[in-house]
């Protein structure tokens, strides 16, 4: 895994191989970066990563300058990687929370640009996200919630979808 951009461009990290997360392609990384560059300037961006895992798109935004990282992951084995990681790096404006996904958004008060979720694509209760994260009012306005899924599932009939990318086998679906 590495930083794509930013600060730490190239910087590659080794969470070792008995993790289980399914971190997100370099391919796919790289689009979807390129892709809010296009609507964002990073310097200016609050951002949660929800289901963070190794904490890739976390320390790409970081890397990049946002002014606010939240990571919210529940293993204490990724969890622990991510703090090193952060203290390593120096990323100040980046903050870890152990919790799961689902507990966090419910006592979540904050209002973030970009809201990214990357869950295991056969984790019950994926299709449910797009109405839990904007029913509660934590995207800011003109920000975006992506979700990183399976082929398996289609947001097509969701009002609040505003596009969807297909890189290899992963899927990003934006909404507003």
């Amino acid at each position: 895994m590495r930083i794509i951009s930013g600060k730490y461009k190239g910087k590659v990290l080794k969470p070792g191989n008995e993790f289980t997360a399914r971190p997100t392609t370099d391919f796919a990384k790289e689009s979807l970066f390129n892709i809010l560059a296009n609507h964002y300037d990073f310097e200016e961006l609050d951002v949660l990563d929800l289901f963070s895992g190794t904490g890739g798109i976390s320390f790409e935004f970081a890397s990049r300058g946002c002014t606010l990282v939240d990571s919210v992951e529940m293993s204490h084995k990724h969890a622990a990687f991510i703090q090193k990681t952060i203290k390593e790096l120096d990323f100040s404006q980046q903050k870890l929370y152990k919790l799961n996904a689902f507990v966090f958004l419910k006592t979540c008060t904050r209002q973030y640009d970009v809201i990214f979720a990357d869950p295991p694509y056969d984790m019950e209760g994926v299709e449910t996200l797009p109405e839990i994260v904007l029913s509660k009012q934590i995207l800011k306005e003109n920000g975006v919630f992506i979700l990183e899924h399976s082929k398996k599932i289609n947001f097509s009939h969701n009002p609040n979808l505003i596009e969807h990318r297909v890189y290899g086998s992963v899927n990003f679906s934006f909404f507003r």
